[in-house]
């Protein structure tokens, strides 16, 4: 069992030509609410509680597939324990000041995943 903590979210992301399009899809064919938008990204809550779907807007959107993205309370401690146990991490942590922090990592099979740590003042 590790010994850093999940928060109790995930969020599926995904990459995605158009954002306003995307959002407009998911609210009118699937009923989802806008969660979250900040430039280049968006959240779309699902009838899940916990669950999100991130939007990432880029030019080449790969017509499929979906990066999970785990809620942790502190990615750094997160992210060494993960590296102790051998998991291949992409790159160095990102950090968008005062929204969140991100890891990439693989699975044996290649399939991505992610660390997120919200950044965000909590009330």
């Amino acid at each position: 069992m590790p010994k850093f903590t999940y928060e109790g979210t995930i969020t599926l992301s995904s990459t995605v030509k158009n954002l306003d399009a995307a959002i407009a899809w998911f609210q009118e064919k699937l009923g989802f609410d806008e969660a979250f938008r900040a430039p280049g990204w968006a959240e779309v809550a699902t009838p899940v509680p916990g669950v999100t779907i991130g939007l990432a807007e880029g030019d080449e959107a790969p017509g499929g597939g979906t990066t999970p993205v785990f809620g942790v309370a502190d990615i750094d401690q997160a992210r060494r324990e993960l590296e102790a146990k051998g998991v291949p991490f992409e790159g160095e942590t990102i950090e968008l000041p005062g929204l969140v922090k991100l890891a990439t990592f693989a699975s044996p099979d290649g399939n991505r995943y992610m660390l997120a740590q919200s950044l965000a003042e909590q009330p």
